[in-house]
């Protein structure tokens, strides 16, 4: 099955890229392997994203991203990319394969863990990594959000909803989140930061009961009694399966020159799975439309 353009990645900048290829009449497949919006499903309110200024629910942005990539006549496929041969422009899914004569890989990134024993076995069992997925489940209990960065903030000001009580723990002594997020940790009488620490253990069995925080600058162990872990320490390149063909850097971001095209002539890319420094709704979108433009130019020759 032959397509115009394919693009690997349904999130902002997949979607955006999508709207543009489309609506210069290229025959476009969108190939995303869970759900339509990526990251920002997973988002509750979005106050920074342009056009919104009384602000906008994640999932509410990304259903009118795709409708209106689909007004175009975008083709949307849930389907997992396997491999991608890049003599024959062939990509093959868990499904189906496909070729293309452009390709834009936006596939995103996802949340890293702690790496520690039981962090695996316990997910799901007073582990997560989407407060907006599951803080209702911890109603009047007392949780702990890991991190320091606007997600981070954002999700602990979010299990406020719910839960009596909210530690947020951070290896640092000041927080990476934009200043209006933290005006609002700290006057939030539920929630308690816990400064300098790190998580150095994990305790529990069947569920999640407690942690052990490590503080790093006396080196003293407490333990914190727990329902509820909540891990947001920043994102993983969803890359693997391209690690071979596609130059990464170090951490296996995708890297691309200023047309947000890759190694590869015919292969670009967008979103957070690029090597560059600020990752926000407002980025990826903007990578979409300049991966689009510069797909759009290869196959027009100029």
């Amino acid at each position: 099955m032959e397509r115009d353009i394919i693009i690997i990645g349904g999130g902002p900048a997949g979607l955006t890229a999508a709207i543009y290829t489309s609506r210069a009449r290229y025959n476009t497949l969108v190939l995303e392997e869970k759900s339509i919006g990526g990251q920002i499903i997973i988002t509750t309110e979005i106050e920074n994203y342009p056009g919104f200024p009384k602000g906008i629910l994640g999932p509410e942005l990304a259903m009118l991203m795709e409708e209106q990539a689909r007004k175009f006549g975008t083709e949307i496929s849930y389907e997992s990319v396997q491999k991608i041969d890049i003599d024959t422009k062939t990509i093959y899914t868990d499904q189906n394969k496909y070729t293309c004569k452009a390709l834009i890989i936006a596939t995103g990134a996802t949340p890293s863990k702690l790496k520690l024993p039981k962090e695996e076995e316990l997910t799901g069992r007073g582990i997560s990594y989407c407060a907006t997925c599951d803080g209702a489940f911890f109603k009047d209990q007392i949780v702990a959000v890991i991190g320091g960065g606007n997600t981070a903030v954002e999700e602990a000001l979010f299990l406020t909803n719910f839960a009596k009580k909210v530690y947020l723990i951070h290896r640092r002594d000041k927080l990476r989140a934009e200043k209006c997020l933290q005006e609002r940790i700290f006057a939030n009488e539920k929630i308690e930061v816990i400064w300098n620490s790190i998580v150095h253990s994990i305790e529990g069995e069947n569920t999640l009961t407690g942690i052990n925080i490590k503080n790093k600058i006396s080196g003293e162990i407490t333990h914190l009694p727990l329902d509820g872990l909540f891990i947001f320490v920043g994102y993983t390149p969803k890359t693997d399966f391209i690690k071979d063909i596609i130059e990464l850097d170090e951490n296996g971001y995708i890297k691309v020159n200023e047309k947000k095209q890759t190694n590869i002539p015919w292969i670009f890319a967008a979103g957070d799975c690029v090597s560059k420094p600020y990752k926000q709704i407002a980025t990826a979108v903007g990578d979409g439309c300049s991966a689009a433009l510069s797909a759009i130019a290869y196959l027009e020759g100029y």
